[in-house]
């Protein structure tokens, strides 16, 4: 069986939000959609992403990191994590604050192998789909490529269950 190209699986009903859409607004388009992100567009272009991660980094703890007085000087020991990009979710109002951006999108001509490999190797769950205009066309999760995959497998298993 042919591996589907992406826009033969892509959900193609995409939840989107605008830049100045409240936190609230976006937060439940989130768990409406059931989706991991949704897409912040300004005409039809994708200007960022409020993940599930966003959501929930606002409700996290900081750390602010330690000042170390030495001699006449001070120094931050840092923990690894930006202070500054904490700040910045913990305050957000609209998504526009609160998204992630730049966002890592996929064309529609991709194939499955390519977008689990762009999935795996930048660590997201969640992918904007775009059209050689650089339009939003579609979205793919994880949870989406689980699907297709679990349907190729069977198909898989069945043939070959048949030829023997």
């Amino acid at each position: 069986m042919a591996e589907p190209a992406l826009r033969e699986i892509m959900r193609r009903n995409v939840p989107t939000g605008a830049p100045d859409d409240t936190v609230a607004r976006v937060a439940r388009v989130l768990a409406d959609s059931g989706l991991p992100g949704v897409p912040v567009t300004v005409d039809g272009e994708v200007i960022g992403i409020v993940t599930d991660k966003d959501i929930v980094q606002r409700e996290a703890n900081i750390s602010a990191p330690t000042v170390v007085p030495f001699l006449d000087a001070f120094f931050v020991a840092d923990a690894g994590r930006k202070l500054p990009e904490e700040l910045s979710k913990i305050l957000a109002t609209n998504a526009e604050d609160l998204m992630t951006h730049p966002v890592i999108n996929i064309r529609d001509t991709a194939t499955l192998e390519d977008t689990a490999t762009v999935m795996i190797d930048r660590n997201v769950s969640v992918l904007p789909v775009l059209d050689h205009e650089n339009q939003l066309v579609g979205i793919i999760s994880r949870a989406d490529l689980v699907k297709v995959i679990a349907r190729l497998e069977n198909s898989a298993g069945e043939t070959e269950s048949t030829s023997e």
